[in-house]
């Protein structure tokens, strides 16, 4: 099929486009240079916005966490109902919702392509069959490598090329696509009931340190070049006073990275960016850690925007949980994932009125704002953590217009105004900006060569807004930049329309991305590896891969190592 967009506003950052009128010509699928008028399908988009299709770097979508934060969380089915219609499935969820719902809630504001930030390994055949079953969406998903023991064992022994064989082996095996570490160290102290509290704090039974695990999984990256740099879970996330601990962790990073480019992303840096003695003293650190990232180019990083409302926090980082049940008092789930991940999931809700809660929304903000490159800092809620996917024109509107976050900041308790940044911040991102910190940066970080621009050649994902930008002031009209983008005037997936006026018109698969690379074929595990299996895992080596026909609709990215 061929399709030609007409006379929109075209914002491409990759490709330096900002707001030009354009034609975008799509041919089976892939952003082409021309089609013929004549035959092909047209939509106007005179007056309208057009940019590349949404691009999530981090949200918790499917998986063992997900799946028990759902039955953990029944009140969440009937807060939110996604009722039936002739072309799409119902559905039930608020802050989790059910694999259909999510790929609808995507689709309808724009966005293509997410990815599922946390795998344990062991879930990993669990974790494909719900990504398989969401629609409208290409996604992939990070398997938890920080504190698998034969990671850390390697790294013990300084064998940094066994270390990534293993790790091309565990990334190929469970149909991963980035490393993820979650507080290193941390989850494997948690299973004698400890945690690490710096980067230099020795891991129980290893002997090894947080920092040497990040040094050596950076390392392991860069050897078998991966595409997306490790993807970490700063120590001491959420607590007061914990912005030292990611400063400290930026600086163990900066010899590593001798080109310039990216070599680790944080993720959710509001939760890493406190300062303070206690809960009392709490404040942001976003001044001091916006001023460092100014002046360096070894990281990236995404928000994790608190929204007032009633969530579900879940993660990895089991000691964090704990911590967080203890301080909320609420129903909360533990768990160990044999020798390679913890886990923990408690229900919370962000309050305006709780000076900690309106502090870390102010915070978030402040670094998106004060962070001066929009391609080091990314939108996101780390869903559902700070709040649901659902939330995301309300960021929009607050990163847009100053009046809009402003308004809200009024409301919130007075010791978080007095201490809120956000007064004396005047900038607000333009629909240039906004392209990268939603689609074109995240897409950039990621390796996603063909997402995230409208360039010949690219996937044909396209997001089509109700924004004129010649006749709007965004800024003046944040209501009207929040409707816009929570209900798309189109949503084209692989250059079908599946979304016209925020209604899903057409339901599609999407693809599921995992990394297929080559060492990994060439390594055999020895029988001391099988060995292992049998004492520490409970299946067999055997049944512990997941093949290809778990992945229903497969899109494999070939990955030359230097191993």
């Amino acid at each position: 099929m061929e399709l030609l967009i007409k006379n929109g506003f075209i914002f491409d950052p990759i490709n330096e486009i900002n707001g030009e009128k354009m034609d975008i010509a799509i041919r089976n699928g892939k952003i082409v240079e021309s089609v013929n008028d004549q035959k092909a399908r047209v939509i106007d988009a005179t007056g309208l916005t057009v940019m590349p299709g949404g691009v999530d770097i981090h949200s918790h979508i499917a998986g063992g966490e997900v799946n028990m934060g759902r039955l953990l969380r029944p009140e969440d089915h009937v807060k939110d109902v996604e009722r039936k219609t002739a072309l799409t499935r119902s559905g039930v969820g608020y802050s989790i919702p059910s694999t259909f719902t999510t790929g609808y809630r995507y689709s309808k504001m724009g966005y293509t392509t997410v990815m599922n930030p946390s795998m344990a390994p062991l879930g990993a055949k669990h974790t494909h069959e719900e990504l398989n079953d969401i629609p409208m969406l290409d996604k992939a998903t990070y398997p938890l490598i920080g504190d698998w023991w034969f990671v850390l064992e390697y790294l013990k022994q300084g064998d940094i090329e066994a270390c990534a064989r293993h790790v091309a082996w565990m990334m190929n095996t469970t149909k991963g696509y980035a490393i993820k570490i979650v507080n290193p160290g941390g989850l494997e102290s948690w299973g004698f009931g400890r945690n690490v509290h710096s980067i230099d704090d020795q891991v129980p039974n290893f002997g090894i340190t947080p920092r040497e695990i990040v040094r050596g999984l950076v390392k392991v990256n860069n050897m078998l070049n991966l595409p997306h740099t490790i993807h970490l879970h700063t120590n001491n996330l959420g607590l007061p006073g914990n912005y030292t601990t990611t400063l400290d962790t930026m600086k163990a990073l900066e010899d590593l990275s001798t080109d310039g480019k990216p070599i680790c992303h944080i993720t959710h840096l509001q939760f890493s960016s406190f300062a303070g003695d206690d809960w009392g003293s709490m404040h942001s650190a976003a001044d001091e850690v916006s001023k460092y990232i100014n002046n360096r180019s070894h990281m990236t990083f995404d928000m994790g925007q608190v929204i007032f409302t009633d969530t579900t926090t879940m993660t990895a980082d089991g000691p964090f949980e704990f911590t967080l049940f203890e301080l909320s008092g609420h129903k909360w789930v533990n768990s160990d994932v044999e020798t390679e991940t913890s886990g923990g999931i408690i229900p919370f809700h962000y309050k305006r009125k709780n000076p900690v809660n309106a502090i870390q929304w102010s915070t978030a903000l402040e670094l998106a704002l004060l962070i001066k490159d929009p391609w080091k800092i990314f939108m996101t809620t780390d869903h559902p953590n700070g709040g649901p996917f659902i939330s995301y024109p309300k960021i929009i509107a607050w990163l847009t217009s100053r009046k809009a976050r402003m308004a809200v900041l009024k409301k919130c308790h007075k010791k978080a105004q007095k201490k809120s940044l956000l007064p004396s911040i005047k900038r607000e991102l333009s629909l240039y900006e906004l392209a990268i910190v939603t689609r074109a940066g995240q897409a950039k970080a990621l390796g996603l060569t063909n997402k995230g621009h409208l360039g010949v050649g690219a996937d044909a994902d396209i997001s089509v807004y109700n924004v004129n930008p010649e006749t709007t002031d965004i800024a003046q009209k944040p209501k009207l930049v929040r409707r816009a983008f929570s209900d798309a005037a189109y949503t084209i997936k692989d250059g079908n329309i599946v979304v016209k006026d925020g209604k899903i018109v057409q339901t599609v698969s999407g693809k599921t991305m995992w990394l297929d690379i080559d060492i990994a074929k060439e390594v055999e595990l020895d029988d001391e590896m099988k060995r292992r299996f049998k004492e520490y895992w409970t299946v067999e080596y055997d049944n512990y891969p997941v093949f290809d026909h778990y992945v229903k609709v497969s899109s494999p990215i070939t990955v030359k190592a230097d191993v």
